[in-house]
């Protein structure tokens, strides 16, 4: 009997993060990306061990890898888009800030996502209607608040909106330090801890469409709720890119009010 979309998603975040734990603390081979990335055997692990999970179960279904690239038919509009392990650098330093995240799309929506942090053995998914976390075998329903006034920003590279947005520059902001507290945790797992209630707001830059990265994290805002858009105020994928995803209006209203004024 075939399982649902939901429940696959589940699983193979799971086996994901299962390997990730298990990984954790060893020695790590590493191998040399472009631009001064890198992967290490966990990611490479724990991506065979998604896709494994995946094929078995969509055997025709599109599969796009962060390690791997694209694998499989291109013929049935359904994709499932792979981030092994979020915060490479995170993991490789034995920091265990680090998220896997798996999304399908089917057309150009994304039907169901989740994201697992596998040290707090959580994982934020949606069915792309409401959005959860699952702990302890329950689930939980996700409100997002902004009552943290946490804000998450992303610094690492590249940045092809500088002449408009950087993200080094907010952090100066002195509007940004009357209002919000910033952090940097340098793995998407903070998207979702918006769509949580445990961060205020997240920005980037970038060119996000397709990314393996932030479409799980993306899925579980919009469905709870949140203000999705890019730094521009545009809709995501629209104008200049880049993303801000915000608890609530007046959140969302005071960073765009911000990236604006440092233009």
């Amino acid at each position: 009997m075939s399982i649902s979309d939901v429940v696959l998603v589940l699983d193979a975040v799971n086996a994901g993060a299962a390997v990730v734990r298990a990984h954790y603390g060893s020695a790590l081979g590493r191998i040399d990306k472009a631009g001064g990335d890198f992967a290490t055997t966990a990611d490479i692990a724990a991506e065979a061990a998604i896709v494994d999970v995946l094929r078995v179960a969509r055997p025709d279904d599109v599969v796009l890898g962060e390690e791997g690239g694209r694998r499989g038919r291109e013929d049935n509009g359904r994709v499932w888009l792979v981030d092994p392990l979020c915060g490479t650098v995170n993991y490789a330093a034995r920091n265990m800030l680090v998220s896997v995240n798996v999304a399908l799309r089917t057309g150009t929506r994304t039907a169901v996502a989740a994201s697992a942090d596998p040290f707090a053995e959580e994982v934020f998914w949606t069915d792309g209607d409401a959005a959860y976390v699952r702990s302890r075998g329950g689930d939980e329903r996700l409100v997002p608040s902004a009552g943290s006034r946490l804000v998450d920003v992303n610094l690492d590279p590249p940045f092809p909106n500088r002449d408009t947005f950087m993200a080094a520059r907010m952090l100066a902001d002195e509007g940004f330090i009357e209002q919000f507290r910033p952090r940097v945790v340098s793995t998407t797992l903070a998207v979702a801890w918006v769509a949580a209630g445990r961060r205020a707001a997240y920005v980037t830059d970038g060119h996000l469409r397709d990314s393996v990265h932030f479409a799980a994290g993306i899925a579980l805002c919009q469905a709870a709720g949140c203000v999705v858009t890019g730094i521009d105020g545009q809709p995501l994928h629209t104008g200049v890119g880049g993303l801000v995803v915000a608890a609530d209006d007046r959140t969302h209203a005071a960073l765009l009010a911000l990236i604006r004024g440092g233009a």
